[in-house]
């Protein structure tokens, strides 16, 4: 294993896996010579030329597009949007198209396409930059969203999307990209849908993900010195599910929080709180709490934005009440 940031991981899976299958191609605004708008295709031009790194016009709605059409017709391209936020022109093409296509055709038509799009707040990049817009994606059957929070993730669960014979959202926070951590050098996968506990614990479950996944171990250690054992647990995919291991650890600590840099409004937590509500409600010994975004754009003021997104010091309110 070597140590690779977050950035780094994407790029080594992008190139191995373009070594290994010559139907996959990269499409997107900038992720030619420049290099990607936050640098995670840098290198792969010079490596694979402009027929399989391809600039395009900056049109979303064609970028998804074409990456839909070219998977439907036996390519694997991964396309990439520079924010998450511009998904909404492109909405029909990813959500009618490519979700629908092998439903519609009744399995007979695949569509191996990986969607990457930057998302999260932190940078100063304001209302129409910053979101999270997860639950949007899995509200949709036909996609599979999968939200790595650190670079062995990343570059495990990126090979699986690209692998994949459905259409994946890949979501990578702008703050992840440059954390590290140890990722073997060869070529592995990552289970779509199988979630992992990044820290053991016996007195509550904290589900969180991507970037908040850092805030609810942070979270973690301060609980520890006032006597409280936090398990960590990070999905990793948001559809499919890993109920099993959130129930599991529910009925192990009998409390649960879960963190997100969505909007807690309808935010994916809303969906894991219904889900352990359902199924575990006789194991929880206090009520679930939420901790997510107010239900308001991303400031750009800076220390509005930092008030605006979901921190450590939320988390450990969140269990502090619990108790």
């Amino acid at each position: 294993m070597s140590e690779k940031t977050y950035l780094q991981a994407l790029n080594e899976a992008l190139r191995l896996e373009m070594e290994r299958d010559e139907n996959v191609f990269i499409l997107g605004e900038d992720v030619g010579q420049f290099g990607g708008c936050f640098g995670v295709t840098q290198g792969l031009f010079d490596q694979f030329g402009e027929s399989r790194v391809m600039d395009t016009p900056i049109t979303e709605s064609t970028i998804v597009g074409a990456a839909a059409g070219a998977a439907a017709a036996g390519l694997r391209p991964v396309a990439e949007l520079m924010f998450v936020d511009f998904i909404g022109v492109a909405m029909d093409q990813l959500f009618n198209q490519a979700a629908k296509m092998r439903f519609m055709f009744g399995g007979k038509a695949t569509v191996p396409m990986t969607l990457r799009m930057p998302q999260g707040a932190g940078i100063g990049a304001a209302a129409q930059h910053s979101q999270s817009l997860e639950s949007w994606f899995m509200n949709i059957p036909g996609l599979k969203v999968v939200i790595p929070s650190t670079p062995y993730d990343a570059k495990g669960l990126l090979i699986s999307a690209i692998r994949d014979e459905n259409p994946v959202v890949f979501l990578e926070h702008k703050l992840l990209y440059g954390v590290s951590g140890e990722v073997p050098d060869e070529s592995y996968t990552i289970e779509i849908g199988k979630g992992e506990i990044k820290r053991e614990g016996t007195d509550v479950t904290i589900v969180a993900t991507s970037l908040m996944v850092h805030s609810a171990l942070e979270a973690a250690e301060r609980l520890k010195a006032d006597g409280i054992e936090a398990e960590v647990v990070d999905p990793r995919c948001l559809q499919p599910l890993d109920k099993g291991i959130i129930l599991d650890s529910v009925k192990k600590t009998h409390a649960l929080v879960v963190a997100h840099e969505a909007v807690q409004f309808a935010g994916p937590g809303a969906e894991i709180a219904a889900m352990v509500a359902e199924e575990a409600l006789d194991y929880l010994d206090a009520p679930i709490k939420r901790v997510g975004a107010p239900f308001c754009p991303v400031p750009f003021s800076p220390p509005l934005e930092q008030f605006y997104i979901p921190s450590a010091d939320n988390i450990v309110e969140a269990v502090k009440s619990l108790r």
